[in-house]
């Protein structure tokens, strides 16, 4: 049974048994992909996995039930799951469904046709020489990746909602190995985009000039510096303490930001976005995971915080209204609370320029351990990290294995200047984040 069958049969289900508040949420992902070792396939797969989400309201308490096949049977059954679910729960928190009838954005989106598998198999292939032949230095160990992604998700409810959405995708992925006689060093490079049209060369390129930037590098000396993030390094940072700005975390205690909607919390030069209609974003929404509109936001502006991030429930909770921000990990998760695009907007100065600011200090293009060494309740955060040396506002001497430490909410303050030009230096789905260079005072950096 299609989905568009389902969601009737599950309507007329309901109506049975009685139900006149309830919410169908449908998600699917397909996806293919090709991994390239030395010169062959090393790997080929495909996916297709996904299902639906019954929600209703029973005496003010929301009942859940999934399922993965759509059928009559499956309609009837996961209604009365749903039903019996609600009447054991002993919560106390309202429940919410979104109202029809509201305006939604339509995003502006980049069409191409996926490539069939042999066509994915064969660009896969040739990104992979393209890779080897970038530089002698390329050695066996550098891998190439190709994938398709096909995502679909549609909300209908009792009130009028009834959304649909799909998004397709390929990207590629150019991961370096790179050799000097000495040592080895690697880097990747990530690009979604129709694979036709991608720059092969200039991908493979930057990947293998970033592996050979580290090779022979030292140890930065121990200190206090002042410290360059590159867009790539700040953006897994934040992707790290994205959570602090959730309303569900700030209301269970575990950000230090609740209360603090209007007060000063960073440096008057940040100002920190959360877009949903990113141009450079793999996937574009108009709507969240409970059906309400989404649209673009300053979550911080020079420097004050002006909003975090809600869904229905934790905006009924804190008095708030929605951001359009719910969320679901899949279709049979509960719902929560994710950003869509969020980066920190640019500054004025050029990459250059930063530099000469910074004087002297550590660039660092490269955070490891950000699951052990990061805390994003108390903010602190110890990180493996790796880069070069600042003298004189150039980069210098290439730098690995020092560790940088310090603390999210006070590195936020310590923002003295950003590079002009954002990038999002990787793929995350649906959530993305992205920066460009932050010049920050005063971190203590740990080497030799």
């Amino acid at each position: 049974m299609k989905y568009a069958e389902f969601k009737e049969a599950v309507a007329a289900a309901a109506k049975r048994l009685g139900i006149e508040e309830y919410e169908l949420y449908y998600s699917t992902s397909e996806s293919s992909s090709a991994s390239i070792f030395r010169h062959e396939i090393k790997d080929f797969s495909s996916s297709l996995e996904g299902g639906v989400s019954f929600r209703c309201l029973v005496n003010g308490r929301m009942g859940y039930a999934s399922t993965e096949e759509l059928s009559e049977e499956t309609a009837e059954r996961i209604v009365a799951s749903a039903m019996d679910n609600a009447s054991v729960l002993e919560t106390e928190e309202q429940e919410f469904l979104v109202e029809g009838g509201k305006v939604y954005t339509v995003p502006e989106t980049e069409e191409y046709d996926l490539p069939a598998a042999e066509e994915l198999v064969k660009k896969a292939l040739e990104a992979q020489d393209v890779l080897y032949a970038a530089d002698p230095m390329v050695i066996d160990g550098s891998e190439t990746e190709t994938v398709n992604i096909t995502n679909s998700v549609a909300i209908m409810n009792s009130k009028g909602l009834d959304l649909k959405h799909e998004s397709k995708m390929s990207i590629l992925v150019s991961a370096a190995v790179v050799s000097d006689g000495k040592e080895m060093n690697d880097s990747y490079e990530i690009k979604a985009g129709d694979l036709r049209k991608l720059d092969l060369a200039a991908i493979a390129g930057k990947a293998v000039a970033d592996a050979k930037s580290k090779l022979g590098a030292g140890v930065a000396p121990t200190g206090s510096y002042p410290v360059i993030f590159a867009p790539k390094a700040m953006s897994s940072l934040l992707a790290t303490y994205s959570g602090v700005f959730s309303s569900e975390s700030a209301r269970k205690g575990l950000s230090r930001l609740a209360g603090k909607e209007g007060e000063v919390i960073a440096s008057g030069k940040v100002t920190l976005v959360d877009d949903p209609f990113y141009k450079d974003a793999a996937v574009k929404i108009g709507f969240d995971a409970e059906g309400s509109p989404t649209y673009t936001k300053n979550v911080i502006e020079k420097g004050e915080l002006k909003t975090l991030l809600y869904n229905l429930k934790s905006a009924a909770a804190m008095g708030k209204k929605t951001t359009g921000n719910a969320s679901k990990a899949g279709y049979s998760s509960s719902v929560g609370i994710r950003p869509f695009t969020m980066y920190l907007a640019p500054g004025e100065f050029s990459e250059e320029d930063l530099l000469k600011k910074a004087g002297s200090g550590v660039y660092i293009d490269f955070l490891g351990g950000l699951h052990a060494g990061a805390d994003p309740i108390s903010g602190d955060f110890s990180l493996q990290s790796a880069g070069f040396m600042i003298e004189n506002g150039v980069k210098t001497e290439a730098v690995k294995n020092f560790t940088v430490a310090g603390n999210f909410y006070e590195l936020l303050k310590n923002i003295e200047e950003l590079s002009d030009k954002v990038e999002l230096p990787g793929f995350g789905g649906v959530t993305s984040f992205g920066s460009p260079a932050v010049l920050v005072n005063g971190l203590s950096v740990a080497g030799k």
